[in-house]
């Protein structure tokens, strides 16, 4: 498994771990006011989903460049 592939997976399940962060906060917030650790839960993933993504965004700019420098 190359390193972009390994990404992309981590991308694809970080995303689902967002996703639930961000599903409990605004159940959480139904019933009560939800304490600073639930509110703030959602920002771990989302900065390791900026990194991976903005890895993800650059790749085909980046293999396009190898390209044209080998050709």
């Amino acid at each position: 498994m190359t390193l972009s592939a390994l990404i992309r997976q981590a991308h694809r399940w970080i995303s689902m771990a967002f996703t639930a962060t961000v599903v409990a906060n605004f159940v959480w917030m139904i019933f009560q006011a939800p304490p600073a650790w639930v509110t703030y839960s959602p920002l771990p993933p989302l900065f390791l989903l900026l990194f991976s993504g903005l890895y993800l965004f650059v790749l085909p700019y980046a293999a396009k460049s190898r390209a044209k420098k080998a050709g």
